[in-house]
């Protein structure tokens, strides 16, 4: 199994991270400081957030991490075998929205929060891969707040790539990476400030 770690590197936003099976762009910060700092504390105080839920072994675990789920309309969206349903964007969201279209070149039509209090809360190894998804569109991942490591594992060889994502930066995974790879947000104890992560993504409906 082979490791690849980008922290240290000059990131250029058309470079594949992935050395196969799919592809990951990664933009930097896309948004200054001040901006940033007023997205992490607009979207901190006005988004729905909830505590998430999930079904595993047949329990129903509720979780310390916060999700949101906002959309063009009310999308139904299943995950973890829980549904939750759409609400409709609030401007701050659509202006971010707007600019990650612009940046990424790709368009979206709802977005998934993720509220992770300090370090300690993570993300377990998983793919994108829900059938409501565009198979093999694009997500793009935006984050505010305290930089946190970001990695991906081979379903098959196994071998990972990992990097940090920074307060405002935008990460876009697309083609087959969700068929081919995995990735998480390992839990750390050294870092106790939040970090708030939007993946704009495409529904689709028959």
């Amino acid at each position: 199994m082979s490791q690849i770690d980008l922290f240290n590197l000059e990131f250029n936003s058309e470079k594949n991270l992935l050395p196969k099976d799919g592809t990951v762009n990664y933009l930097g910060k896309v948004f200054s400081a001040e901006e940033a700092n007023h997205y992490y504390e607009t979207l901190l105080n006005t988004i729905d957030w909830k505590n998430d839920e999930a079904i595993i072994f047949g329990k129903k675990i509720i979780t310390k991490r916060k999700v949101a789920w906002y959309g063009d309309r009310e999308f139904s969206y299943t995950y973890s075998k829980v549904t939750k349903n759409a609400l409709l964007w609030t401007p701050e969201l659509l202006q971010l929205k707007k600019q990650i279209e612009t940046e990424s070149g790709e368009t979206f039509n709802s977005c998934l929060l993720n509220l992770y209090h300090s370090g300690e809360e993570g993300m377990a190894w998983h793919s994108d891969g829900e059938k409501d998804l565009k198979k093999n569109g694009a997500i793009a991942s935006l984050s505010f707040g305290s930089e946190r490591k970001f990695a991906f594992k081979h379903k098959e060889t196994k071998e990972t790539v990992s990097l940090n994502l920074e307060h405002g930066s935008l990460l876009i995974m697309k083609d087959t990476t969700q068929t081919n790879w995995l990735h998480r947000l390992p839990p750390t104890k050294k870092i106790r400030a939040s970090r708030i992560n939007l993946t704009f993504r495409t529904i689709i409906r028959d």
